[in-house]
């Protein structure tokens, strides 16, 4: 199938944008509903609980029963027949299992790469998940790239690295003093990327969507505690000191914290930094915090005078009530789903906090690199700035995400599936909801992929299942496309990675 040119995928804009009308989506419903069921029902929960067999054993396979098959049907009573004697094989099993073809990959993808909306720079690699490794790779005006945000592949990696995959963060109010019917009572931030204001329905929310901790809660247990002390009156305060270091990347663009691209990263904080209309950013997501959890105490009853003020809770404070958050491997899956850029920032603190001792974002970059080369990751001349992506200084050569995500999908390392299930499947879910709709139809719910866009630059890295049933590593990156061409150029790129899935490519 030869690729559209770069005009003819203009004329697509226009009806890429009526597939945003209900008409639309109802027609393809029924598609991605038979993708979600079968794909991601399956497959996902495979990945993610170790629960696939289960499933079909426990499920799909039918309950024993009265034999069906005639040679295990019993004759009736009288008839004296001969026993059924058991056929030879016509030929023996192969032991042989295809492998992907180099030569065949690069056919495939060849016509699309010639795409000039791809614009200067181009590169690419892709490995066979298992097995030996002959790549197909490809590089058009540079080794290293960049990567925009598939570097929270690789910070997720780093952290289920760091961190077991049950790990949650707790928020915490403390008591530091206080007598009679007042008490100084601090609250304590415990890094949690995902800390709400109050309980959330996750009504019509997108998978995966974990639980999130809220202060309203926390306030709550804090009231109940105190007022079981007697406690009316509360001087309150709170704790970010978690987190070390500059709240704000200095590579990052001078104005993404201004104008609300990104929050500034705290160990405390409430809907990520941003107000209560979610439409703007606050300049200091801790004290926001503390404001929020003393309307909460004010609420249940207890009386909170003036502004709360930053503090350090010392080591031997009292704990009064804490809430946590999901799991790791849930933050994780959320983080990859929609590229949250700021949970991905808490992450790289973490990672630093968990591996190097210091909750820094130069401490994380430490040791996401001392991680990733332990275990084998040819890390060569990528840079790893910070835990988004939203930073230029990024840097990543094609062959180090290929091998972040071998690693992550390894059998040999089972607590980092998380960072493969949060992958979006492409025509389905996540940032991927909307994508590869341009290119070979029967890529769609056969590519899950991050996806990464900065301006000028758009990537895709995961893992593709092509029609001989091979599962692919793929890593695309194009990181010169012009303004004019950013949405043509987006998807050329997506038809590069449906090309894959495309593929008949084993040898």
């Amino acid at each position: 199938m030869a690729p559209p040119t770069s005009d003819r995928r203009k004329t697509h804009v226009a009806r890429r944008d009526a597939a945003h009308t209900p008409s639309r989506r109802a027609r393809r419903a029924t598609s991605v509903l038979v993708v979600a069921l079968l794909l991601v029902a399956g497959a996902v929960y495979g990945w993610r609980d170790g629960a696939l067999e289960d499933l079909v054993d426990g499920v799909l396979e039918p309950a024993p029963s009265t034999p069906t098959s005639p040679a295990e049907v019993a004759p009736p009573d009288g008839l004296d027949l001969p026993e059924v004697a058991e056929p030879d094989a016509v030929a023996a099993a192969s032991a042989r299992r295809s492998t992907p073809d180099p030569a065949a990959i690069e056919a495939a993808l060849a016509p699309y790469l010639t795409d000039p909306d791809l614009g200067g720079r181009v590169l690419g690699r892709v490995e066979p998940l298992a097995g030996a490794r002959p790549a197909s790779t490809w590089t058009r005006g540079g080794g290293t790239g960049t990567p925009a945000s598939l570097t929270k592949v690789v910070t997720t990696t780093a952290a289920l690295l760091a961190m077991d995959p049950a790990t949650t963060f707790a928020t915490t109010a403390v008591a530091t003093g206080g007598r009679g019917t007042t008490r100084q009572v601090v609250l304590v931030g415990g890094g949690d990327p995902f800390l709400e204001r109050a309980p959330r329905t996750t009504d019509g929310a997108d998978w995966p969507d974990p639980a999130r901790a809220d202060l309203r809660t926390l306030a709550e247990r804090t009231a109940a505690a105190l007022t079981a002390d007697g406690v009316t009156r509360v001087r309150l305060g709170f704790d970010d000191s978690l987190f070390t270091g500059p709240a704000v990347n200095p590579s990052w663009e001078a104005d993404y914290v201004p104008e609300g691209v990104v929050s500034p990263t705290s160990a405390l904080w409430v809907d990520e930094g941003r107000t209560l209309s979610r439409f703007s950013r606050v300049s200091d997501p801790a004290a926001e915090a503390g404001a929020v959890f003393a309307r909460a105490l004010r609420r249940e009853g207890l009386q909170v005078p003036g502004a709360p003020t930053r503090r350090t809770a010392p080591a031997d404070a009292r704990e009064l009530a804490r809430v946590e958050s999901a799991p790791l491997s849930q933050v994780v899956e959320r983080v990859l789903q929609v590229s949250d850029n700021e949970a991905a920032e808490v992450l790289l603190r973490h990672v630093g906090l968990a591996a190097d001792g210091t909750a820094s974002t130069a401490a994380g970059r430490r040791a996401v690199r001392r991680l990733l080369a332990e275990e084998g990751v040819r890390l060569g001349d990528s840079v790893f700035d910070d835990g988004s992506g939203l930073s230029r200084a990024n840097l990543a050569e094609p062959r180090t995400l290929v091998d972040v995500l071998r690693l992550a999908a390894s059998e040999d390392h089972p607590d980092l599936r998380a960072v493969v299930t949060g992958l979006p499947v492409a025509g389905f879910d996540g940032s991927l909801a909307d994508r590869l709709d341009e290119g070979p139809p029967a890529a769609l719910g056969r590519v899950r992929a991050k996806t990464g866009t900065l301006t000028g630059v758009t990537s895709l890295a995961g893992l593709a299942t092509d029609r001989d049933g091979e599962v692919l590593v793929f890593v695309l990156l194009a990181d010169r496309i012009t303004r004019e061409t950013a949405l043509t150029g987006r998807q050329a790129l997506d038809a590069v990675a449906g090309a894959l899935g495309a593929c008949r490519c084993a040898s």
